[in-house]
């Protein structure tokens, strides 16, 4: 049975398959300038397209526009393609697909990036994919930076800029129905002992902590660890890690709540 979707109007389970004898054959017709096997190239190509959009998280209001500009991708990797490089068009144009994507989800965002890291992030995105056809993939910083004569340091904020969000209520560690949030892996180095004594009389509460409770503590508050590095110390998971903490902080509340 095909795997069958409806997006921006098109079933897919209808779409044309290209063997690859075929697909090299109509890519060097256009190439050639000969454009009578074109649009039903691109069409036998849209099934990549709807990979690449099933990749991005984004309102499920705008899967037709995301769609959409991951064709004009797809348009776009097909007007520049020359098949003397003897590089698959796929591997070619998911790149490109992808930019174009990044580009409109960026746009469309509330967050709101300068004209000129933007177009800096382009000319990387540009560059990593001219460096690709040449066999070099996956290029550094460095490597970026030399070939587009631009400081290592911009290519590093342009591409930081430019990164997609993500919400610190998002789970950094699931196993099962054991979850630990993001925002619990970032430590506070403002957190010292001297804070917890001036702010709260809790030298009786902790030592009565039972001994893995008032570890825990330490490292977290004490100490400023994630609970990352909290479950690396002590060897347990960081769902665990999370557990204790919160059996810790109810203990403690309960006790200051006693002492007054």
């Amino acid at each position: 049975m095909a795997y069958r979707v409806f997006i921006a109007g098109v079933d897919t389970s209808r779409l044309p398959k290209l063997s690859k004898a075929d697909s090299a054959r109509y890519l060097e017709e256009i190439a050639s300038g000969d454009n009578t096997h074109r649009e039903y190239f691109l069409t036998a190509n849209l099934r990549l397209v709807l990979s690449i959009v099933h990749r991005f998280n984004y309102d499920p209001s705008l899967t037709d526009d995301v769609f959409q500009v991951g064709c004009l991708g797809l348009v776009k990797a097909l007007n520049n393609f020359d098949p003397k490089h003897q590089v698959m068009f796929s591997t070619y144009a998911v790149p490109m697909i992808i930019g174009e994507i990044r580009r409109y989800l960026r746009e469309t965002n509330g967050i709101k990036v300068s004209r000129s890291l933007r177009d800096t992030a382009y000319r990387i995105m540009q560059a990593k994919e001219q460096m690709a056809i040449e066999d070099r993939p996956d290029p550094t910083f460095a490597e970026i930076a030399q070939y587009l004569g631009v400081e290592e340091a911009e290519i590093a904020c342009a591409m930081d800029a430019m990164a997609d969000p993500v919400s610190l209520d998002e789970p950094a560690y699931m196993d099962g129905d054991e979850s630990a949030l993001l925002k619990d892996q970032i430590a506070d180095p403002t957190v010292k002992e001297d804070k917890w004594v001036d702010y709260l009389s809790l030298n009786n509460a902790l030592s009565a902590l039972p001994p893995k409770e008032r570890q825990v503590i330490k490292y977290r508050y004490y100490d400023g660890k994630t609970q990352t590095e909290i479950s690396a110390l002590t060897g347990v998971s960081q769902a665990q890690v999370s557990r204790i903490e919160s059996s810790a902080l109810s203990h403690l509340k309960a006790a200051m709540i006693q002492s007054t």
